[in-house]
């Protein structure tokens, strides 16, 4: 447990950590590597060739340091990370070799700032913060076990089916190769795919959404192809071009704290960019397959028809099913008029239909998309408990 004066002196770094923090993370991470090599096999190597994973671990750390007096403040980012961390395999035995190496990368780059003091204030900070993540994943790795069908760890997993969805997204049906069942799991998780990259010699996993409702006997996940040569899109290209029906491939159990909130009746709203639908597409199926009455407006945008993902399915159900309303921007004008709207999804042109009483908003699509419907959204009044947001990488990669 930390003291005052500890608090003192975590708090008193915040500053340095946001005009430094990257350097320190970027130090933390190379040092760690160079120790513990076999660690690289959790982390995504294109996230740490391209920086982004050492920009979001130093505001991560500078965040935790400005809240380290009530770090309850931060309880959902760290639900968020620990649902990341099971669906990586990180054990509380991970946790003292990272300790070890970030207090050391304090230490190395703040040189004769970095006192005994500090340090030990820092040691102090992290260990209560791995204490609260490592229960919080205990309790996570537990449920996953214990229910019908799960597991902890990795599983092989049976490509039975290949299905195009678009130019550019196919989607993969996935049945365990033990001839178990499949877990249930809340409409708008991920699961983890571990592959091996050649390129970098390293086994990779990657997040992919669950682009199908629960209760089949497959998981589905839908991925993007990326252009050759992007490092973020490793792993999704490889599915594309390496894995065919009858390959197997491991899977970690169902994850993710962005979900369906399946104990409300009011209205959902499920706006999304890109390959952003696929956790959509979920939610959207497990409404109409559990009768749901619920009024659903299924908003999508995305740059013409050729790429546009589950556009036959997405049509019938709104045919078939009065409650379920849909709105399609393209960003490109396309002959067989398949779109609603010409131009980036515009929540203000329809008003009317997605701005209702109670509703909840579920987004998903690239971070740019995502932080401008959540400004528009809050700027017609819609409240922030009332939005939910899973922000997407490349290839359907949760973010």
């Amino acid at each position: 447990m930390l003291n005052a004066a500890q608090r003192d002196l975590v708090r008193a770094t915040a500053p340095i950590l946001k005009q430094h923090g990257v350097a320190l993370t970027t130090h933390f991470y190379a040092r760690m590597f160079q120790h513990n090599p076999e660690l690289k096999q959790i982390f995504n190597e294109g996230n740490q060739q391209s920086g982004a994973q050492q920009q979001a671990l130093a505001m991560a750390v500078a965040a935790y340091a400005e809240h380290i007096d009530n770090p309850s403040v931060l309880a959902p980012v760290l639900t968020h990370i620990a649902n990341k961390h099971i669906s990586l395999g990180i054990r509380p035995e991970h946790y003292p070799i990272v300790g070890h190496h970030l207090l050391a990368s304090i230490r190395e780059v703040l040189g004769a700032a970095a006192t005994d003091e500090l340090i030990a204030a820092w040691a102090a900070a992290y260990g209560q913060l791995a204490d609260v993540l490592i229960a919080e994943e205990a309790q996570l790795y537990a449920a996953a076990a214990f229910k019908q069908g799960g597991w902890t760890g990795w599983r092989g997993f049976v490509v039975a089916k290949k299905e195009q969805e678009s130019s550019e997204i196919t989607s993969f049906y996935l049945r365990p190769a033990d001839g178990g069942s499949v877990p249930d799991y809340a409409p708008g998780q991920y699961i983890s795919v571990r592959m091996f990259v050649p390129e970098w010699n390293l086994m990779q996993p990657r997040q992919y959404s669950l682009s199908d409702a629960p209760g089949n006997d497959y998981l589905r996940i839908s991925v993007k192809r990326e252009q050759a040569g992007n490092i973020i899109g490793q792993v999704s290209n490889l599915l594309h071009n390496t894995v065919n029906v009858g390959d197997v491939i491991d899977l970690a159990p169902p994850a993710g704290d962005f979900v369906l909130h399946q104990d409300r009746t009011t209205p959902v709203v499920l706006i999304s960019g890109g390959v952003g639908i696929t956790p959509m597409m979920a939610m959207l199926k497990h409404l109409v397959k559990t009768g749901s009455d619920r009024a659903v407006h299924f908003v999508h945008g995305c740059r013409n028809s050729e790429v546009h993902a589950f556009k036959n399915v997405v049509n019938q159900l709104a045919t078939q099913k009065s409650s379920v309303e849909k709105t399609v921007f393209y960003g490109d004008a396309c002959p067989d008029h398949s779109h609603d709207h010409l131009g980036y999804v515009d929540l203000a042109k329809i008003a009317d239909s997605v701005i209702l009483p109670d509703a909840d908003y579920y987004l998903c699509g690239p971070l740019a998309f995502m932080q401008a419907q959540i400004k528009s959204l809050q700027t017609m009044g819609i409240s922030a408990e009332r939005i939910h947001a899973e922000a997407f990488g490349t290839g359907g990669v949760a973010a």
